[in-house]
């Protein structure tokens, strides 16, 4: 049975990669006609309305356990706007690159903070997948401020990793800690908004439905899978199952977007496919010092 549940999960958690890759074209497009902060904003507040709603039908209170809400969504928020931001000032492929760097910082900040080193197996998938991106992405190309607010992404996503494991494992319900996550991404990104002199402004003829769409499945519903599938599954495990995000986002901008795969891109897909792979063998999975989350200090 736990078997068939961690099997759920990686499933789960794959679904959520594919879903943030497909649709990275249409967040590319839709900026055409909203704002970075206007789109964050409005895309989860209208995703903590929808949490909102099915947390009323399910009789479940919202507004307990603010502490992990806050906390989770702070650092979801410190994903978004870093790397938005850092667009402006570097490549998509040094993005993507960078981004793909939080494979390499969950094990690294599980050992610092919670003395939790991950097996062999394990180890060899992260340089795997790491491989696969440099070769899918290119790599890193003239580097400039843009990279590092991106590589504050990148930490930021490995720290979410982390901190939504620790919930979890410790019995959060994952409707209520996924909405206030929402509540507080929207509501921050609003609040930075009109604080400086960035616009919200939105051409919602346009973007409307599309806003809706990103609000609904690539928020609503990977997110609320990620949180549930963390129930079952060690956090270097979902960073490598995340790093096929942007094997998706190639395939779909192939399909759908009209972009050549060229050899060396299809190779990348093909390492990190293999990496994730490499993460199921039961070869050597034994985790060293490790600290269990429902044993470990708060």
């Amino acid at each position: 049975m736990k078997g068939f549940r961690t099997m759920l999960s990686d499933v789960g958690l794959l679904y959520a990669a594919a879903i943030w890759g497909a649709t990275f074209f249409m967040v590319k497009n839709v900026l055409h006609h909203v704002t970075p902060l206007g789109l964050l904003g409005y895309r989860f507040l209208i995703a903590a309305v929808i949490m909102l709603i099915l947390l009323l039908l399910l009789k479940r209170n919202p507004f307990t356990d603010w502490k992990q809400g806050l906390i989770l969504g702070f650092f979801l928020w410190t994903i978004y706007v870093p790397q938005t931001i850092g667009l402006k000032f570097t490549t998509a492929s040094n993005s993507g690159f960078i981004t793909g760097l939080f494979i390499v910082f969950v094990p690294l900040f599980a050992f610092v903070f919670m003395k939790k080193l991950p097996s062999p197996m394990k180890l060899i998938s992260i340089a795997l997948a790491v491989s696969g991106l440099f070769v899918l992405t290119g790599g890193l190309h003239d580097a400039n401020f843009g990279d590092f607010l991106t590589l504050f992404a990148a930490m930021g996503y490995a720290i979410h990793i982390l901190i939504a494991d620790r919930f979890m494992k410790n019995g959060a319900d994952p409707f209520i800690l996924n909405f206030q996550q929402m509540l507080v991404v929207g509501l921050l990104s609003i609040a930075v908004g009109l604080s400086s002199s960035t616009s919200l402004s939105c051409d919602c003829r346009a973007a409307l439905g599309v806003i809706v769409f990103l609000a609904v499945f690539p928020t609503v519903s990977a997110f609320i899978i990620q949180l549930v599938a963390q129930r079952n599954t060690s956090p270097v495990k979902v960073a490598i199952i995340f790093s096929m995000e942007p094997v998706f986002a190639a395939l779909f901008a192939w399909t759908y977007g009209n972009e050549l795969i060229v050899p060396h891109r299809a190779l990348g897909g093909l390492l990190i496919v293999a990496a994730m792979v490499l993460s199921e063998l039961p070869i050597g999975q034994r985790e060293r010092g490790e600290i269990h989350a429902e044993t470990a200090p708060h």
